[in-house]
């Protein structure tokens, strides 16, 4: 038996996350991938690109700090390969590239800047085909700061996929139209038509939260009825209310109203009573695409 150490970073636009994972090689076994550990820095990094269009001083330097110290991290746990990616908040800032440089001198960090398409592929390529039952049909919605992937699943496979640019964060700071929301309802309805019934799969930290807070054994689906219920709860409190009395940190508290919102109204537009929740998302996506990269090369030699 082997035991290796994989690390993903993912740059969001709510915040930055560093998962370690073991990889667990045993001749004749299935590899086996398991959480060692995850770190996440609220560095709001879609505030100051969505509102501004470029990232601030402040939050470069905190980038700077952050890799700097994810760099130790990797290095005192043992991690012999990584890759960091970075999505919408970093794609649309103006100085989203000066920031990966700046990144790369000072800490030896190197950022990939992906779009909408390959973070909707990373994800793809995780554990969901042993979650999906090949007869059934999704929707599966990763929600984030500043967009939201919609991907088609049917027979097991990616039947279509768009990207939006609608996110917690954008909607925070009331960036969204409502054409937005029409054309997203007009794609989802579309694509739901095609099927006599269709489940949500939901990924993103928000989600997961909602899905703790539910009580529900791992496994179980949440229903539209809890969730849309759990939103006018949430809608209720004050933004302190959610941080003192729901125990929700701070970069929470506000994001997971505007999720849920999107969460209810794919739910809504394509019919769907359930949506699961295997909490799963882009970092989970990367370890694996690291592993299989790594094995196809060593196939090739």
């Amino acid at each position: 038996m082997r035991i290796r150490k994989f690390a993903a970073i993912d740059i969001g636009s709510n915040a930055v996350r560093l998962l370690i994972n073991n990889v667990i090689e045993n001749p004749g076994k299935e590899t086996q991938f398991k959480k060692s550990s995850l770190v996440r820095v609220p560095v709001r990094l879609g505030q100051d690109s969505f509102t501004m269009g470029r990232i601030s001083p402040n939050n470069m330097s905190r980038m700077v700090d952050t890799m700097k110290a994810f760099k130790y991290l990797m290095k005192v746990q043992g991690v012999e390969k990584y890759m960091a990616c970075a999505t919408s908040a970093m794609r649309e800032a103006s100085n989203g590239e000066d920031l990966v440089e700046m990144v790369k001198n000072k800490s030896g960090i190197d950022i990939e800047i992906i779009d909408g398409k390959e973070e909707a592929a990373i994800i793809a390529s995780t554990d969901l085909n042993e979650l999906i039952d090949k007869n059934k049909n999704y929707l599966y919605v990763d929600v984030g700061g500043g967009s939201t992937e919609f991907t088609i699943f049917s027979d097991g496979k990616i039947v279509n996929s768009r990207s939006y640019k609608i996110g917690t964060v954008r909607l925070l700071n009331e960036m969204i139209t409502p054409e937005t929301w029409k054309d997203i309802e007009k794609w989802i309805k579309a694509q739901a038509r095609k099927y006599k019934s269709i489940a949500i799969i939901g990924s993103g930290g928000n989600i997961n939260k909602l899905f703790k807070m539910s009580g529900r054994k791992p496994g179980e689906p949440l229903s539209y009825i809890y969730l849309n219920a759990q939103y006018q709860f949430l809608q209720e409190l004050s933004y302190d209310e959610r941080i003192s009395e729901l125990g929700l940190n701070p970069d929470r508290a506000d994001v997971i109203i505007p999720a849920s919102r999107i969460y209810l109204n794919a739910s809504k537009w394509s019919g769907a009573k359930k949506i699961h929740v295997p909490k799963i998302g882009l970092s989970d996506g990367i370890i694996k695409l690291l592993y299989n990269r790594e094995k196809e090369e060593l196939e090739q030699h």
